[in-house]
């Protein structure tokens, strides 16, 4: 047995160094090549008559983004509970014109700014009510972002560090601190940093460039100008009286850049993306740029969305999926081993069982799955084509796993495939062989699966050499 071949998956980086921010992630994504006509089709079924959005090629600090602007077509609209929230996508289940991925990405990312501002305010993450969030922009943007993502076939998400910002803004809530709270709370477990500009370095070019807006550096020289004190810092950055939006703000301040991170950002984020750090390797095919309303000097105020292919092994696991279950009283239980193997063979990450007793003290199984969120449709479908349920319950889970890779032993002329586990620093930790190659050798050398497992393991050890 040879281990599985590589599988191409379609991976989106989120670069987020700048700041992110809902509008800008899903101007980003439509930049790459999703249909914002479509994403205007699904807005109108779950908010009809209530949003338009409109795309705009803008410049950001000497880069063309595009800019998507957000139309409120209604007057004074309702603030929104999560509550209110999850009711309205789950009731669209079903709807043709509203994917079941798009809702479940929607309901993960909005269930993230739930619990963010509960902890907040410390409410009830049911009883919050989305000042902003609520709003019909921001309800677009999220929802937007997710169909946005859906559209791009995406299979799995990562992203940079997060800019923040620094300082204090005034909010509804007062004069408060950048990371705003909710931000903070959903960075919990995710890198960021300030994201202070940073000062020029110096250097000389001996060489002119072509600059697609119309102009030509010639040769010459930059300064390297150092902020020895505060003094050298710009205005807005000692805190002091300074400039800042048109008005100006008194002594005393926080020194800070401002908010570069927004909940919905951030929540967009975290829902989307199972990994941080460095762009991963992958054959890039697209790149989205997605402009904020600000552009400031020195720092173009953009998200960037990589999007390419990556060759992963087959038995690569996220640590994000999706879990299913379903109480199933009346299959033969004869039949649940070729169910396990149905779903594991349609991709499935795990599958397993546990019994159950249900009302009136029927002895019952339940059949729990574990998918990849892509895969969720397709496994609860094979799920109740095989045992016959007529629903399937699933929630999201986070996991924390070990890299593994495969390999494989020949013990007397019969090949078994070794699962090998890896710890953070790349060493192998574990070297584990498919029960499924032993048992098949086994019976092939006319031995008992105990005795071939343990030649098995000698001959993984024996790798270590």
């Amino acid at each position: 047995m040879t281990s599985a071949p590589a599988v191409p998956r379609r991976l989106a980086y989120i670069d987020a160094t700048a700041g992110v921010a809902g509008d800008m992630l899903l101007a980003a994504l439509v930049d790459a090549g999703a249909d914002l006509d479509g994403v205007q089709r699904v807005l109108d079924v779950l908010v009809p008559g209530s949003v338009r959005v409109t795309p705009t090629v803008v410049d950001r600090g000497g880069q063309r983004a595009l800019k998507v602007d957000v139309e409120v077509l209604v007057e004074d609209p309702p603030h929104r509970t999560w509550a209110s929230i999850r009711e309205m996508l789950e009731q669209a289940r079903g709807v043709e014109a509203v994917p079941e991925r798009t809702i479940d990405l929607a309901l993960a990312v909005f269930g993230r700014l739930a619990d963010a501002e509960g902890a907040t305010h410390g409410v009830p993450a049911d009883e919050v009510h989305f000042h902003e969030v609520g709003a019909l922009d921001s309800l677009a943007d999220v929802i937007g972002a997710c169909e946005a993502w859906r559209q791009l076939g995406i299979t799995e998400g990562a992203a940079s560090v997060i800019a923040v910002g620094s300082g204090r803004i005034r909010a509804a809530h007062g004069d408060i601190p950048v990371p705003v709270p909710a931000v903070a709370r959903l960075a919990l477990g995710w890198p960021t940093v300030a994201g202070e500009i940073l000062p020029p370095r110096g250097h000389t070019h001996p060489h002119a460039h072509d600059h697609p807006l119309g102009h030509e550096h010639t040769p010459h020289e930059h300064p390297a100008p150092v902020p020895g004190s505060d003094a050298e810092l710009p205005a807005h950055m000692q805190g002091g009286p300074h400039e800042h939006g048109g008005r100006r703000v008194p002594g005393g301040v926080a020194p800070g850049i401002g908010e570069l991170a927004t909940p919905t950002g951030v929540a967009l984020v975290r829902g989307l993306a199972a990994t941080a750090g460095p762009q991963p390797a992958m054959t890039l095919a697209a790149l989205g740029v997605g402009a904020g309303t600000k552009d400031t000097p020195g720092r173009p105020n953009v998200v960037r969305l990589l999007l390419g292919e990556t060759a992963a092994d087959a038995h690569a696991t996220p640590t994000a999926a999706v879990q299913l279950e379903a109480n199933v009283d009346d299959l033969d239980p004869r039949l649940w081993p070729g169910t396990i193997d149905a779903l594991l063979d349609a991709g499935a990450l795990d599958a397993w069982t546990t019994p159950i007793v249900m009302k009136r003290g029927r002895p019952a199984t339940t059949l729990h799955v574990l998918a990849r969120r892509e895969d969720r449709e397709a496994i609860a479908e094979l799920v109740m084509d095989r045992t016959g349920t007529l629903g399937v319950r699933s929630h999201h889970v986070e996991r924390i796993i070990r890299r593994r890779a495969f390999t494989e032993v020949t013990v007397e002329g019969q090949r078994i495939a070794v699962k090998l586990a890896h710890a953070p620093h790349g060493a192998v930790v574990r070297r584990e062989p498919e029960f499924r190659d032993v048992a098949a050798a086994a019976v092939a050398l006319g031995i008992s699966e105990r005795e071939m497992l343990g030649r098995a393991r000698a001959a993984a050890e024996a790798l270590r050499g």
